[in-house]
């Protein structure tokens, strides 16, 4: 289970890798679980027109006066077409902000979204489409790529956790596939969150060697550079194709030295 990531810290590599531009204040440099970070999407006309100006500065941990998350964003708009099927969104590429581990839209209260969106920082891409959590924002192609440099998980071989950043062999940003969601709960303001979804790592040449022993090993979704815009606007019926393990040879693992 991935629960921390770099985010991409360098201003100019959002229109570089990405064609966004970089969000207005700067990103932290890790993210964790309920802290706002950045991710990319194919906005509605009808959700850009109703933008709220405000919005969480990005990293902060969502904990507002009243103790429960908040992150404030436009509301969104059904994609479901004529015959209930989600259709591709027609608006541009955009970067957009929101708290890490989704918000399903059937949660009750802000404080119920607080203790359920930790644990849903991943999602399954095997059961992405049956998953109460996530059903909702996949048949309604609600994709996005989660901008990072790299991920972090535990090399648990030796008995003891020594966290482990892996990155791409060639220092670029990577952009790993996702789902975000859009709560919008009873008298209160709404909450944009993502998610990012993971692949069967059981059989990969480096990842295998990572989370607990004797459990199924996962990896993000890593997307292929040229695959961003289709995974983005693919009809639903196509995307699965996009969940595929990112090759090892294109990985590069390095511990986390103590004080970094």
């Amino acid at each position: 289970m991935t629960v921390q990531f770099e985010s991409v810290h360098a201003a100019d590599l959002f229109p570089l890798a990405f064609g966004v531009p970089a969000p207005e204040q700067g990103l932290p440099r890790t993210l964790r679980p309920r802290m706002v970070g950045a991710f990319i999407c194919r906005e509605l006309p009808a959700v850009a027109a109703a933008a709220d100006p405000s919005a969480p500065r990005a990293g902060d941990p969502v904990t507002p006066a009243a103790g429960d998350p908040v992150v404030t964003s436009a509301a969104a708009p059904s994609l479901a077409g004529a015959a209930g099927e989600a259709q591709p969104p027609s608006g541009g590429r955009v970067l957009r902000l929101g708290q890490f581990g989704l918000v399903p839209s059937w949660v009750k209260s802000a404080s119920d979204a607080r203790l359920r969106s930790p644990k849903l920082v991943n999602a399954r891409s095997e059961t992405v489409s049956t998953s109460n959590n996530f059903r909702e924002a996949w048949l309604n192609a609600q994709r996005c790529i989660v901008p990072m440099m790299a991920f972090f998980e535990d090399d648990l071989r030796s008995g003891q956790a020594v966290s482990t950043r892996i990155a791409r062999v060639d220092g670029k940003p990577m952009g790993v596939a996702g789902l975000w969601a859009q709560w919008n709960g009873p008298g209160g303001e709404p909450i944009t969150s993502f998610t990012l979804l993971t692949v069967n790592a059981n059989s990969h040449a480096l990842m295998h060697r990572y989370q607990h022993p004797g459990t199924e090993k996962r990896m993000p979704a890593i997307l292929n550079e040229g695959a961003y815009e289709a995974w983005l606007t693919a009809p639903p019926d196509k995307a699965r194709e996009f969940m595929r393990a990112y090759p090892a040879n294109w990985l590069l693992a390095n511990p986390v030295q103590k004080g970094k």
